[in-house]
């Protein structure tokens, strides 16, 4: 099949390494323009781009779809079908309408839950017990389209946003392969979304970071987990930002007052509203993400109150 991707982060790496692997046709690959990143704010190209030009794939990068030129130039390529994995991009009417077979999309959620820009946060964030991929037709309407195929996870208690990220990119490559061979064999099915069992992944903000240890514990360590790896949850020490990179429910309750920490020389819990939360993984500014038991040695914190 003569396909079109686009996509961007390292998420939609193992999609597109899959339709290579397949051996389809892929005429061009559409990634986001280069960024300034690291130290030195040097552009860097997206790891869907690497992986393309890796296999001399032609690779655009334009600001917009919108234009005409750019539309004659994506329709020349005469695609079968356009993947999206995580492009980045709202793709016009135009563009949509043009492949033979449409533009389809593997969104990490089971849609109709958690359309929008942060459904593996949300997931983990919310205490959803699964997520995983859905592959869908692609409309105007933000991730509204018809579903063609699920695949899913079921979520640990132990799992962050990033355990589950590198997860669902897995699933998203192995949907995509069975969806690819349900067109060529013309049994592909769509089932149309219940718009009433919609909800929104909003972007994560900085706001968010902040804990509150009035909260539960449980409630706690989930966002913990779904803010890893960013924005990081961070509470206040010694004046200081301290983030939180992951942790762990204690079953069992306190008389302590929200933010005290009791600690041992290797344990680093802290009371929140209904128990404790053992912080794990942790970072002061400047310095690296360590364990609660490196922290600790250097670190004299019993007794004293998170912010």
């Amino acid at each position: 099949m003569r396909i079109i991707f686009a996509g961007t982060p390292e998420f939609a790496v193992p999609s597109l390494q899959k339709l290579i692997d397949l051996g389809h046709d892929i005429c061009a690959v559409y990634t986001q323009p280069d960024r300034p990143a690291g130290r030195g704010q040097h552009l860097q190209p997206s790891p869907v781009k690497v992986l393309a030009l890796a296999h001399n794939i032609p690779v655009l990068q334009p600001l917009t779809l919108k234009t005409d030129d750019e539309f004659q130039t994506f329709q020349n390529f005469n695609a079968d079908l356009m993947v999206v994995v995580a492009y980045g991009m709202m793709l016009p009417q135009t563009v949509l309408d043009a492949p033979r077979f449409g533009c389809i999309n593997g969104h990490g959620s089971l849609l109709p839950r958690w359309r929008g820009a942060a459904p593996i946060q949300r997931a983990v964030i919310e205490g959803d017990k699964e997520t995983g991929v859905t592959i869908m037709q692609i409309v105007k309407k933000l991730d509204a389209g018809d579903m063609l195929h699920k695949e899913v996870y079921a979520i640990k208690t132990t799992d962050t946003s990033a355990i589950v990220h590198d997860e669902l990119s897995k699933l998203s490559a192995i949907g995509l392969e069975k969806v690819l061979q349900q067109i060529k064999n013309g049994t592909l099915h769509a089932e149309s979304q219940d718009e009433n069992l919609m909800t929104y992944a909003a972007k994560l903000t900085k706001e968010e970071a902040a804990i509150n240890w009035s909260e539960s514990a449980e409630k706690l360590v989930r966002k913990i987990h779904g803010l890893n790896p960013k924005p990081v949850a961070q509470t206040i020490y010694n004046g200081l930002v301290m983030k939180v990179w992951n942790a762990e429910v204690l079953d069992e309750t306190t008389n302590l007052s929200a933010g005290q920490v009791r600690c041992t020389t290797k344990t680093l819990d802290v009371a929140s509203g209904n128990g404790f939360v053992r912080i794990h993984e942790l970072q002061l500014p400047n310095g690296k993400r360590m364990s609660a038991t490196a922290f600790l040695a250097a670190h004299d914190v019993n007794g004293a109150t998170l912010g």
